[in-house]
C-alpha cells in the first residue's frame, strides 16, 4: 500500500467520528427546542386567557363608564396597533410625495435661475448655446408632464397637485426675464436714438445704430429660438424687438394719462387718444424704413413692421378705457363722448392704412365671421352694460361736445321742437336745402320748422352711430332712437287732423298738438274756415311730405342699404327687427343670399307717411271745396228768383274765396303737389258748379213748350263760367291751357250756350245727333275744347235750354 491510500484509511473513521457528534448535538439541541416551543405555547396561551379575561373585565368597565356618561357602549376609539401602522405607512407615502415634488420643483427653480444667470451673461450675438439651460428648463417640464399625465390616465386626475400648471408659470415667467433682459439692452441703445421721440436714424452715430442694430437683431434671434421650442409661434404676441420699443411710450403714456396729472382728465379723452395716433404717425417712417430694413433680414421678413407695432400700442388704449369707463357710467355726456372719440381714433387709424385685426374667437361663428371692423371702440361696445348705457345716454345727450353745457335731453329735445312757438311755422327760406335737392324737386321745397328740425335730429344721430363697427349696434340706435321720433312725429301730425276733423265736425274739443290751435273755447267755424284754417292742413302736408321725402333719400343712402342688407341676410337681426311694427318685413331667401334686398329700410315708416299725407290732401280739397260751395249757395239761391245780366254779385264772394286759397297754395307747396291739388279742387268745383247753375239751372223751364235762355242770359252764363278759369290763372300765374284741363266739362258748357249757332243748321245738326269725329269736330269748332268730358247727352241737355235750340 502506498502512504496516501494508508492516510485515507487511518482518516475515514475519525470524519465518521465527528459527523456523529454533530448529529448527536443536533437532536439534543433539537430536543430542548421543542421543550421550549411546548414551555412557550404553555404561557402564551395562559397570557392569552389571561388577556381575554381582562379585555371583557375592561369592556364591561367601559361599557358601565359609557352608559353612566350617556354615550353609546361599544364605540372605542383608541386606535389599533394595525391602525397606527397603517397610518404611519400612508404618512410615509405622503412624505415620499412631497419629497419627490419638492425636489422636481426644486429642479426646476435651478434651471430657471440657472437660464437666467446664462442669459445676462451672454454676449452679442446670441445662439442656442446662449440659451441651454433654457433648453434644458424646456425639456425637464415637458418630460414632468409626461409623466404627470401618464399617472391621470391611469386613474389619479389630481395625482399632479397643480404642479403642470405650476412648472408651465416657471418656464414662461423665466422666458419673460429672459426677454427682459434683452429688452433693456434694446431700450438702452434706442434711447441714444432719442426714443420714443421722432428718430432721425442717419443723424446718430455709428456705433449707437450698430448697438441698436445689434441688440435688435438678438431679441429676433431670441424669438426664433422660442417658436423652434414651441413649435408654432404664439398668437398676437408681436415682434420681441417692438415689444421693447413699446415700454418707453407705455411709460410716457402711463406718466401723462394715468398720474395725477392734469393731463390725466376724464372729459379730455381726446387727449389720449390723439397722443397714440400722433406716436404712430411719428413713428411710422422710422418703422417702415430702418426696422422694416431689419426684419428683411431676418425669419420675419413677411411682418409688416409698422401695423405690428400699432397692434402693440392699442393694448395701452385698452387698459386706460377699462379703467376709465366704468366710472363715466354715471356721467352719460362724458361717456358718449369717449366713444365717440374711440370711434373717431380707429376711423383715423383706418384712414392711415391700417387695418385692426380680428377677434379671433369669433372666427367659428357663422353669424360673426363677416362681422365688421373691428377697433379699439369695442373694448366699450362690446361690453354689454357698458354699451346699454352709452345707448340710453344717446337717446338723452344729443351734444356738441365742445360745449357740454349744451347737452340736451332728446326726449326734451323733441318735445322742445315740437312745442316751440315757431315749430308749425313755414319755413320761408331754402338755407337747409342743397342746390342739388332744389333741382331734384323742380321747384323750392317748404316745410315747418319742426319738420325740419326733426330731420336734422335724426341725421344728427345718423351721423354719431354710423361709426360703429357692428350691424347689430347699429340697429340698436335705429330701432331705440330714431325710429321712436320719427313715429312720434307721425302720431303729432295725426292727432292734429284727427283734431281737425273733430272741430270741422262741430264736436270742439281740446286735442293736445293741434297745429297751432290754441285753447278749446273757439267757434268750429273760425278754427276752420277760411285761408288761415287752410294753412293748418298745409302745415300738416308739408311736414308730413318732407320727412317722407327725407326717409326716402336717406333709404338710398349707402349706409343704411348696407344695414338693410345685413338685417335681411343674419338671422339673428332679422329676429330682432321683425318684432318691430315700423320696419318693414326682411325679405328672406334662403336660396339667393347675395341678392339685393328689395325697398329699403325705412318703407314702412314711408308708407305710412304717405298716408298721412294723402290724408291731409284729401282734408285740404275737402276744405276748399266745401268752403267754396257754401259760398256758392247764396248765388245758386238767387239764380231763381232773378238773372242777372251782368256777372252777379253773389258769385263774386265764392270765386274770390277760391282766388285766395289757390293764391296761398302757390306760395307754400311745390309745384308738382300743386298741380295735384288743383286739378282735384277745380274739377270737384267744376261740376258741383255745372250741375247747380247749368244742366239743373233752377227757374228755367223744361220741355219745347218751356222757355230757354235768351242769348243775353247764355253769354252771361258763358262768362261767369270763364270767370272761373281766369281766376285760377291769375291765382296760380300759368298757362291758359293747363288752367282750362280741370274745368274743361264747365267750360264746354258755357260755351255751348253762348255760342252763336244761328243760320248754321248743318252744326246744329251735327251737335244734335252726329256721330264720331264729326261730332267731335264740331264741338271743337264751337268750345275750342271738344266736348270737354261732356257726354252726347249732356250736350244736348246744354243745346236745349237755349232758346233758340229748342
Amino acid at each position: 500500500m502506498s502512504s496516501r491510500e494508508i492516510k485515507q484509511a487511518t482518516g475515514a473513521p475519525k470524519r465518521r467520528t465527528r459527523t456523529q457528534r454533530i448529529l448527536e448535538d443536533a437532536s439534543s439541541n433539537q430536543v430542548l427546542l421543542k421543550e421550549q416551543l411546548v414551555a412557550s405555547e404553555k404561557e402564551i396561551d395562559a397570557l392569552t386567557t389571561k388577556t381575554r379575561i381582562g379585555a371583557i373585565v375592561t369592556v364591561g368597565e367601559g361599557s358601565r363608564t359609557c352608559l353612566a356618561a350617556g354615550h353609546p357602549a361599544g364605540e372605542d376609539n383608541t386606535p389599533t396597533l394595525l391602525e397606527d401602522v397603517e397610518t404611519m405607512h400612508r404618512a410615509l407615502k405622503e412624505l415620499e410625495s412631497v419629497r419627490s415634488y419638492v425636489a422636481v420643483v426644486e429642479r426646476a427653480l435651478v434651471l430657471s435661475e440657472a437660464a437666467l444667470s446664462q442669459m445676462r451673461k451672454y454676449s452679442s450675438p446670441i445662439s442656442a448655446a446662449t440659451t441651454s439651460e433654457y433648453g434644458a428648463l424646456h425639456t425637464f417640464i415637458n418630460d414632468v408632464t409626461s409623466a404627470c399625465s401618464a399617472v391621470e390616465e391611469i386613474g389619479n386626475p389630481n395625482g399632479s397637485l397643480h404642479l403642470i400648471s405650476f412648472l408651465q408659470n416657471v418656464r414662461d415667467k423665466t422666458w419673460v426675464d429672459m426677454k427682459a433682459v434683452l429688452f433693456s439692452t434694446l431700450i438702452s441703445a434706442s434711447e441714444n436714438l432719442k426714443w420714443p421721440a421722432t428718430v432721425d436714424y442717419l443723424a446718430a452715430s455709428k456705433e449707437d445704430r450698430t448697438a441698436f442694430e445689434s441688440a435688435f437683431s438678438d431679441l429676433l434671434r431670441l424669438q426664433e429660438i422660442g417658436q423652434s421650442l414651441y413649435s408654432l409661434a404664439r398668437e398676437n404676441e408681436g415682434i420681441y424687438p417692438l415689444q421693447a420699443l413699446v415700454q418707453p411710450v407705455a411709460l410716457r403714456f402711463k406718466y401723462h394719462f394715468d398720474a395725477e396729472r392734469e393731463t390725466n382728465r376724464l372729459d379730455k379723452p381726446e387727449w389720449y387718444f390723439t397722443h397714440i395716433a400722433n406716436v404712430a404717425h411719428d413713428h411710422r417712417p422710422f418703422m417702415e424704413s430702418i426696422i422694416q430694413g431689419l426684419l428683411s433680414n431676418s425669419k420675419f421678413q413677411h411682418v409688416n413692421a409698422w401695423p405690428n407695432y400699432i397692434t402693440l400700442l392699442l393694448p395701452i388704449l385698452e387698459r386706460k378705457l377699462k379703467r376709465s369707463v366704468p366710472l363715466l357710467l354715471t356721467h352719460p355726456a362724458l361717456l358718449a363722448h369717449t366713444v365717440y372719440q374711440s370711434l373717431v381714433f380707429d376711423t383715423s387709424l383706418r384712414e392711415m392704412g391700417y387695418e385692426f385685426p380680428r377677434d379671433k374667437r369669433k372666427a367659428g361663428e357663422p353669424e360673426q365671421q363677416d362681422e365688421e371692423q373691428e377697433g379699439i371702440s369695442r373694448v366699450i361696445l362690446d361690453q354689454k352694460h357698458w354699451f346699454n348705457a352709452w345707448l340710453e345716454g344717446e337717446k338723452k345727450c344729443m351734444a356738441n361736445f365742445s360745449n357740454f353745457p349744451a347737452l340736451q335731453v332728446a326726449d326734451d329735445r323733441y318735445h322742445e321742437i315740437i312745442s316751440a312757438s315757431d315749430a308749425w311755422v313755414i319755413a320761408n327760406d331754402d338755407r337747409h336745402e342743397s342746390a342739388e335737392d332744389l333741382t331734384s324737386r323742380g321747384s323750392a321745397p317748404r316745410a315747418t320748422n319742426s319738420a325740419r328740425r326733426i330731420k336734422a335730429l335724426v341725421e344728427q344721430v345718423t351721423d354719431r352711430y354710423s361709426p360703429l363697427p357692428s350691424f347689430r349696434q347699429r340697429t340698436r340706435f335705429l330701432t331705440h332712437v330714431q325710429l321712436p321720433v320719427l313715429e312720434l312725429y307721425h302720431s303729432r301730425i295725426s292727432s292734429s287732423l284727427d283734431a281737425f276733423e273733430t272741430l270741422s265736425s262741430a264736436l270742439v274739443r281740446a286735442v293736445p298738438g293741434a297745429l297751432g290751435v290754441e285753447g278749446a273755447k273757439t267757434d268750429s267755424q273760425k278754427l276752420t274756415g277760411g285761408v288761415k284754417e287752410s294753412q293748418r292742413l298745409c302745415k300738416a302736408l308739408l311736414s308730413a311730405r318732407y320727412i317722407e321725402d327725407a326717409m326716402q333719400n336717406w333709404g338710398e343712402e349707402v349706409f343704411f342699404l348696407e344695414l338693410w342688407a345685413e338685417i335681411n341676410t343674419r338671422a339673428s337681426l332679422r329676429t330682432r327687427m321683425e318684432s318691430q311694427p315700423s320696419l318693414p318685413e326682411p325679405n328672406t331667401r334662403p336660396h339667393d343670399e347675395l341678392a339685393t334686398p328689395e325697398g329699403t329700410i325705412f318703407e314702412e315708416l314711408i308708407t305710412q307717411y304717405a298716408k298721412l299725407s294723402s290724408r291731409a290732401e284729401d282734408m285740404l280739397v275737402q276744405q276748399i271745396c266745401g268752403e267754396c260751395e257754401a259760398a256758392l249757395k247764396p248765388h245758386f239761391f238767387a239764380l231763381a228768383t232773378t238773372v242777372e245780366i251782368a256777372v252777379p254779385t253773389t258769385l263774386l264772394p265764392a270765386v274770390a274765396l277760391l282766388s285766395s286759397h289757390l293764391t296761398f297754395l302757390r306760395s307754400v307747396l311745390a309745384a308738382s303737389t300743386l298741380t295735384q291739388l288743383f286739378r282735384r279742387i277745380a274739377s270737384r268745383i267744376s261740376e258741383h258748379v255745372l250741375q247747380r247753375q247749368v244742366l239743373f239751372r233752377p227757374g228755367l223751364s223744361r220741355g219745347p213748350a218751356g222757355k230757354g235762355l235768351t242769348r243775353v242770359q247764355a253769354r252771361a252764363i258763358q262768362a261767369e263760367c270763364e270767370l272761373w278759369a281766369e281766376t285760377c290763372q291769375m291765382a296760380l300765374n300759368t298757362s291758359r291751357a293747363r288752367i282750362e284741363k280741370p274745368w274743361s266739362r264747365l267750360l264746354a258748357a258755357g260755351r255751348l250756350l253762348g255760342a252763336d249757332l244761328q243760320g248754321d243748321e248743318q252744326l246744329l245738326d251735327v251737335l244734335f245727333s252726329g256721330q264720331g269725329h264729326e261730332w267731335e269736330g264740331a264741338l271743337d269748332r264751337v268750345t275750342d275744347l271738344g266736348s270737354g268730358g261732356l257726354g252726347k247727352d249732356e250736350v244736348k241737355t246744354v243745346l236745349r235750354m237755349r232758346d233758340d235750340c229748342r
